[in-house]
């Protein structure tokens, strides 16, 4: 079972999600924590929705692939960072006990281009 790996698909995360977006009036402060709750969901339905019987893993690697319309030179640390509340998501599901670096191995984001079906590819990989 050590072996297990699943991927997950999820929808580009919204724009207010990057480091890079600013919240420069109180609206803007909601309308992020709205679109970080809105992922967060969306990432715990997608990961429950797969049914993982050997759930709860004590640790996993973590790679994820972003798929965007069109070519154009990517912030990997502002990627990693918009995908914060994904990280939570996937916890809240209880596939894994926490998203530290001691339960989930994260590698550097990869891009690519798709676009017809821009989005992002987790492989989630059980290591134990």
């Amino acid at each position: 079972m050590k072996n297990e790996e699943i991927i997950i698909t999820l929808p580009l995360p919204n724009r207010v999600l990057s480091p890079n977006s600013s919240i420069g009036s109180r609206g803007m402060m909601f309308a992020k924590a709205a679109a970080s709750k809105r992922y967060r969901r969306i990432a715990r339905d997608t990961v429950n929705h797969e049914c993982i019987d050997s759930a709860p893993w004590y640790e996993m690697e973590v790679s994820v692939t972003f798929l965007h319309k069109e070519k154009r030179r990517r912030d990997q640390d502002n990627a990693m960072a918009s995908l914060k509340a994904a990280y939570d998501g996937i916890v809240d599901s209880g596939l894994i006990p926490d998203d530290d670096y001691e339960h989930m191995k994260r590698q550097p984001p990869t891009f690519g281009i798709d676009k017809r079906h821009p989005r992002v590819e987790f492989v989630l990989k059980r290591i134990r």
